[in-house]
C-alpha cells in the first residue's frame, strides 16, 4: 500500500510516493517536483559474511536519456559508464546521507537513483536526495533521521528557493542545503563573489521548506509504524581498552604530534606494531579488536589535545596556515604551470591552451553543449606513500577536480574576450590535508603564468571543526590526521570581495548556524592571507601567452559572404587550410576564428579571408582594374568580386566624348566609391580625385549636355496678318 506526501516549495507542489513500485527493494520513494520525477530505492544486506570498521554504501544515480525524450549519441546507444555529473550528483547523495547510519552498522548497503522524467526546469540533485532520504527512512534499514534538501538561488537580488533551471542561469548563486531536523548537514555551492552574509541568510531561509520535508516525512513514519531491523555491534572490552590506552598513550600522544606526517605515520605504526606481535596470528578477531581499540585511543587523543589542551597535533594554533611556497613558470614547454605548496600539501598545475576544436561537447539531458574550461584533479598513490595500479580518475577525483573547476570558473574571460579552451590539469604530489584547495590556488596561478586574462584571482581554504557537548574548535588549514578524526571539511574558495564555491560536509548529524557563520568568517581571513601570497609570486596575468600555444585570430565578415569563404564544396578554405595550416571555424553567423602555431600563417589566412570578403564602403578609394568598357562607361574590378560602374560622367571633369579614348581593358586607376545602392551596384567616381580646373565655372560640370532654349532666348514669331481673311 503506497502513501503520498504532497507540500508546497515555492508555489509547485513536491510529492513522495512510497512503495509504488520497486517492491522488492528495502524501501523505494518516487519524488516529484514539476514534471521531473526522480526513483530511488534502498538496500541493504542482512548478513555480513566480512566483517569491516566502515560503512559499504553504494550511490548510484543515472540520468536515463528517455527522461527528457533522447536517445544517446554516439555509436552505441545504450547508455555506457556513468558521466561526470552522474558521478557528481550521486557523490551529493552520499554525503549527507552516510554520516546517519548508526555506529556500526557495517552492512553493504546500496541507493540506486533513477531519473525517470526531466522537465529540464527542476533540477533532479536535492530530488535524489530526499528520494534516498525517504527510502531508506521507511524500510527496515535502521535508518532513523530524515533529510530534506532544496535549492537556493538569488533571483533579482533576492534570495529564492527551489528557482528554476532558467532563473539559475541569471543567478549569481547555485546552492544545494541538506539539513536534518537539528540543522544542516551538508552544502554545495558556487557563486559569483556572493558575500558571506548572503550565503549565511540564505541558508537561514533553506531551513524551513527544509523543516518542511523532514515534518511530513515523520508524519507518514508514525502512520505506517514501521519497524527498523536490529543488529548487533561487537562490544568494546572497556577493561582491555583502559589497558591498552594506558600502555600506549603517553607514546601515541608523542607519536601523533611528530611535524613530519611520514615519521608520524612510522611511528603510530611501530606502536601498532608492538600491540599486535604478542597476538598469535591466527586469532584474526583479537587482532582486528585491537586494532580497533587503537585506532579510537588515536582519536581520542587528537581530540582531546585540541579541545582540552587548545593545540593542534603539528603544533599550530587554530587559526595558523601552514608555510606556502610557491614556484610559478617552471615548466618551460607549457602554456602555465605552477608549483603550489602548502605545508605537506603540493600541486603541480598546468596549463593548456586550446582551439575551438578542442571544446568538451556534452551529451546531456538537454540540447548538446560545449565546455571551454575544463580542470582534471590526479591522485597518485605516491603522493600519500601507498603504492597501487594507476586507474582512470575515481569518484573522489572527480569530485574534487568539479569543486576546483566551479571555485575557478568566474574568474574565466568569455569566449568573445579570450577565444582559447583551457584545461587545467592538477597533479597531487604530495597531500598531508585539502589538496583540492591547493588545486584552486595552483591552478589559478598557473592561468597567471599562462597570461589567461583572469577577471578575479580566487584562493582556496579548508577549515575543520572538533565539537563535543557545547564546546568546539575551528581550525583554520586542516591537515590529514584533523581532517580524519575531525567532524567538519568546509571548503570555501573566493576573491577579495566574496565567495565563488562552497563544500560542506560533515561525520555529525548537522552543526549550528553560528559554528557556519563562524567557519566562513575565518575561512575568509585564511583566503585574504593567501591571496597576498600569491599576489607576491605574480602580481598579474603575464602580458603574452606561451610562444608554444596556438596564436587565435577572431574576424567577422558580411553573413551573406560565409559562402564565399567556404566555396564550392568547400573548395575555397581547404585551399586555404592547405595553403596557412591553420585551424579556421566558420560560424553562420559571420564569425571566422583562425588558430595556428605559427603567427605569420595565422596572419596570412585572415588575408586571404579578407580579400574575398572585403566590401566596398562609400567615400573609400580603391585601386581598380578596367575588365570592361562600354559607351556609357566603365567597369573596374575594384576588389576582389567586386565591380564597380566607372559612369562616362564621372571619368573627368571635362566632357568625354568617348570611353576609349581615355580608357583601355586592364588599365589601373585610382578610383573613389561615391554610391552603393540597395542591390549592392557599387559606383565610382575618377574625377572625384581630381581638382577642378581653375578656368571651369563651378556650375560648368553640372550643365546638362544638351540644354533646352529658355523661352526668352527664341527668335519671335512675326504677327499674323489678319487681312488676308
Amino acid at each position: 500500500m503506497s502513501e503520498t506526501i504532497i507540500l508546497d516549495i515555492n508555489n509547485r507542489p513536491l510529492s513522495i510516493e512510497i512503495g509504488k513500485i520497486g517492491r522488492q527493494a528495502d524501501g523505494s520513494a518516487i519524488v516529484r517536483y514539476g514534471e521531473t520525477i526522480m526513483f530511488c530505492a534502498a538496500t541493504s544486506k542482512k548478513e555480513v559474511k566480512e566483517m569491516r570498521p566502515f560503512l559499504p554504501l553504494i550511490v548510484d544515480y543515472r540520468e536515463n536519456t528517455y527522461a527528457a525524450g533522447k536517445i544517446p549519441g554516439g555509436f552505441f546507444k545504450r547508455q555506457g559508464r556513468p558521466s561526470e555529473r552522474e558521478v557528481l550528483v550521486s557523490r551529493m547523495i552520499d554525503r549527507p546521507i552516510r554520516p546517519l547510519f548508526p555506529e556500526g552498522y557495517f552492512f553493504d548497503t546500496q541507493i540506486v537513483a533513477l531519473l525517470l522524467s526531466a522537465d529540464l526546469e527542476n533540477e533532479p540533485d536535492t530530488l535524489g536526495i530526499i528520494g534516498a532520504s525517504a527510502a531508506l527512512y521507511f524500510s527496515d534499514i535502521p535508518f532513523t533521521t530524515p533529510l530534506g534538501a532544496v535549492k537556493v538561488g538569488l533571483v533579482d537580488g533576492r534570495i529564492m528557493i527551489n528557482p528554476t533551471a532558467g532563473q539559475l542561469d541569471k543567478s549569481p548563486l547555485n546552492m544545494v542545503v541538506v539539513g536534518t531536523e537539528q540543522g544542516i548537514i551538508m552544502i554545495e555551492a558556487e557563486a559569483l563573489e556572493v558575500e558571506e552574509d548572503q550565503i549565511v541568510e540564505a541558508v537561514t531561509l533553506a531551513l524551513e521548506p527544509i523543516g518542511r520535508i523532514i515534518e511530513a516525512q515523520k508524519a507518514i513514519f508514525q502512520k505506517l509504524s514501521i519497524k527498523k531491523r536490529v543488529f548487533t555491534v561487537e562490544p568494546v572490552d572497556q577493561a582491555k581498552a583502559d589497558q591498552i590506552e594506558q600502555r600506549i598513550a603517553g607514546d601515541l600522544r608523542q607519536a601523533i604530534q611528530i611535524r613530519e606526517k611520514k615519521a608520524s605515520e612510522a611511528e603510530s605504526v611501530r606502536i601498532l606494531k608492538a600491540l599486535v606481535e604478542s597476538i598469535p596470528p591466527e586469532d584474526e578477531a583479537e587482532i582486528s579488536a585491537t586494532k580497533e581499540i587503537f585506532y579510537r585511543i588515536e582519536k581520542k587523543l587528537v581530540r582531546d589535545l585540541i579541545l582540552n589542551q587548545g593545540r593542534r597535533v603539528d603544533g599550530r594554533g587554530f587559526d595558523d596556515i601552514r608555510p606556502i611556497s610557491i614556484e610559478v613558470g617552471l615548466l618551460p614547454r607549457t602554456h602555465g604551470s605552477a608549483l603550489f605548496t602548502r605545508g605537506e600539501t603540493q600541486c603541480l598545475a598546468t596549463v593548456t591552451l586550446g582551439t575551438f576544436e578542442d571544446v568538451q561537447r556534452l551529451d546531456g539531458l538537454g540540447e548538446e553543449a560545449e565546455k571551454r574550461f575544463m580542470l582534471h584533479y590526479n591522485f597518485p598513490p605516491f603522493s600519500v606513500g601507498e603504492v597501487s595500479f594507476l586507474r582512470a580518475a575515481g569518484r573522489r577525483e572527480i569530485g574534487h577536480g568539479a569543486l576546483a573547476e566551479k571555485s575557478i570558473l568566474p574568474s574565466i574571460p568569455d569566449a568573445e574576450a579570450f577565444p582559447y579552451t583551457i584545461r587545467i590539469v592538477s597533479d597531487i604530489l604530495e597531500s598531508n590535508g585539502s589538496s583540492s584547495m591547493a588545486t584552486v590556488c595552483g591552478g589559478v596561478l598557473a592561468l597567471m603564468d599562462a597570461g589567461v586574462p583572469l577577471s578575479m584571482t580566487v584562493a582556496g581554504m579548508a577549515m575543520g571543526l572538533v565539537t563535543e557537548g557545547s564546546r568546539h574548535a575551528l581550525l583554520t588549514d586542516i591537515a590529514g590526521l584533523e581532517d580524519h578524526f575531525g567532524d567538519m571539511d568546509l571548503k570555501v574558495s573566493g576573491t577579495e570581495k566574496g565567495i565563488t564555491a562552497i563544500q560542506l560536509d560533515l561525520k555529525i548529524p548537522s552543526i549550528r548556524m553560528e559554528i557556519f557563520r563562524e567557519g566562513l568568517a575565518k575561512a575568509r581571513d585564511a583566503r585574504l592571507k593567501v591571496l597576498s601570497k600569491m599576489k607576491q609570486a605574480i602580481s598579474a596575468p603575464r602580458p603574452e601567452i606561451s610562444p608554444y600555444a596556438p596564436r587565435i585570430l577572431t574576424l567577422f565578415v558580411n553573413p551573406e559572404k560565409v559562402s564565399d569563404v567556404i566555396g564550392p564544396a568547400g573548395k575555397i578554405i581547404k585551399k586555404i587550410i592547405a595553403s596557412t595550416k591553420a585551424k579556421i571555424d566558420i560560424e553562420d553567423g559571420g564569425k571566422i576564428i583562425i588558430a595556428s602555431t605559427d603567427m605569420a600563417a595565422a596572419e596570412k589566412a585572415k588575408e586571404m579571408i579578407r580579400e574575398i570578403t572585403l566590401e566596398a564602403e562609400v567615400g573609400q578609394v580603391y585601386n581598380g582594374k578596367v575588365v570592361r568598357i562600354e559607351e556609357y562607361g566603365a567597369f573596374l574590378e575594384i576588389l576582389p568580386n567586386i565591380i564597380g560602374l566607372l559612369h562616362i560622367s564621372e571619368i573627368a571633369h571635362h566632357r568625354v566624348r568617348s570611353v576609349r579614348d581615355v580608357l583601355k581593358m586592364g588599365q589601373m586607376l585610382e578610383v573613389k566609391v561615391i554610391s552603393i545602392d540597395e542591390d549592392n551596384k557599387v559606383r565610382v567616381s575618377r574625377k572625384a580625385l581630381e581638382e577642378r580646373p581653375a578656368s571651369m565655372p563651378e556650375s560648368e560640370e553640372d550643365r546638362p549636355r544638351f540644354p533646352k532654349r529658355r523661352p526668352h532666348d527664341r527668335n519671335p514669331r512675326p504677327p499674323r496678318d489678319k487681312s488676308r481673311f
